[in-house]
């Protein structure tokens, strides 16, 4: 069974646990536009006005054009695949008359961006393709039903994000040994794109560098900024493989012309960030709420005398670098509920975070890792120790 039919069943789960009777996306011109759930339960783009209906009993109805319908019928994915001409109107009223479902589930949402794939032009159509029947009044939001399809990892999943995490980390060993002073940002970016190209991936988001602190940490792009002796640098990115995305980050420290070791400083806020990491980890069990893993890394920073990062300690990994659902992270208003939705077994988070150090640079490190009930669990090797050349 592909990943994609693995989804459709455990949709049909949750959608019970959930007590909705019915889930329904409804979509256009997806190479244009596109809903983010459709690579997880769909796995093919349309051109017409498509619907696509999952219920708890597992049935998983497409209703798309004429010129779509085979290879919604070759993928074997869907137990009923209808197909329509002229309009689509008709047709969704007689599937939604069969099936009678109470509550239905659209994809809209004010917390999570996974959810909120039904455009504002979209529901009004589909307000128009319903109106003068009971179900416009049984529409509610699909954000939780998302939410924890896409969270709730299967094994499946899980072993491709890994495979992801772990090409990551060889990428990292083999650019070190090729990083050297007065490589550009922009040169260090694409040495590490061009040996991700070279397993067969690709990134799965553009690469971030930061030449010591030549440069800002963040989102930024990479610069013509040259990598000088004295500087960390400070890597950020991640491969896609398989369809599913890692996301790391990595240190490596140029030593001057006779420095010994790297200074103090360096090497305090290198071991606070890992031992915070190490903690949260522990931390992170099915049940607790990101805002209190959040907090406690907070708390860590604090104590050690450095400022606290702006932005959460952990995002969801997935088909999406950012996989929506619960979130590591502090009830900002910017997070909404998210920070608050407990972790669940087999979620993958990233655990990141960073102390800004002047004249040096950004000490950040990032890990990819499962939740267990015995903590979270590592998806590749550490960056323990500081790598110094």
């Amino acid at each position: 069974m592909d990943i994609v039919k693995e989804k459709i069943v455990q949709a049909a789960g949750i959608l019970e646990e959930l007590k909705l009777d019915c889930w329904l996306i409804f979509v256009r011109e997806t190479p244009v536009m596109a809903d983010p759930v459709l690579p997880l339960v769909v796995g093919l783009e349309v051109v017409w006005e498509s619907f696509f209906l999952f219920t708890p009993r597992g049935d998983a109805i497409a209703l798309v054009g004429n010129f779509d319908q085979e290879n919604f019928k070759r993928s074997g994915r869907f137990t009923e695949v209808i197909s329509y001409t002229e309009g689509v109107s008709q047709d969704v009223r007689k599937v939604l008359n069969r099936l009678d479902p109470q509550r239905i589930a659209i994809d809209y949402s004010l917390n999570n961006v996974a959810a909120d794939g039904l455009s504002h032009g979209m529901y009004l159509l589909l307000l128009d393709h319903l109106k003068k029947t009971p179900f416009v009044d049984r529409l509610v939001s699909a954000e939780e039903l998302i939410g924890k399809l896409r969270c709730r990892k299967l094994p499946s999943e899980i072993a491709a994000v890994e495979k992801a995490a772990v090409i990551a980390d060889q990428v990292w060993q083999q650019a070190v040994e090729k990083i050297v002073p007065k490589m550009t940002e922009i040169e260090i970016a694409r040495l590490i794109e061009r040996l991700i190209a070279e397993t067969g991936n690709t990134h799965s988001f553009p690469t971030t560098v930061n030449a010591g602190s030549k440069t800002p940490a963040g989102h930024a792009d990479p610069t013509d900024a040259k990598l000088s002796p004295g500087d960390l640098l400070h890597v950020d990115f991640g491969v896609q493989c398989d369809n599913y995305c890692s996301d790391i980050q990595r240190l490596l420290y140029l030593q001057r012309p006779a420095e010994k070791e790297p200074p103090p400083e360096l090497i305090e806020a290198f071991h606070t960030v890992n031992e915070i990491i190490t903690e949260t980890a522990t931390l992170s069990r099915p049940g607790v709420k990101g805002f209190e893993i959040d907090a406690r890394a907070r708390a860590m920073l604090v104590d050690n005398g450095y400022p606290e990062y702006q932005h959460a300690l952990g995002h969801q990994l997935g088909r999406a670098v950012h996989d929506g659902g619960a979130l590591i992270g502090p009830r900002w208003e910017r997070y909404g509920i998210t920070p608050s939705i407990p972790l669940e077994e087999n979620n993958l988070f990233t655990l990141e975070l960073e102390i800004m150090l002047p004249g040096i640079g950004c000490v950040g490190l990032e890990e990819d890792v499962c939740i267990t009930n015995d903590g979270a669990k590592f998806l590749s090797p550490r960056q323990m120790e500081l790598t110094v050349k």
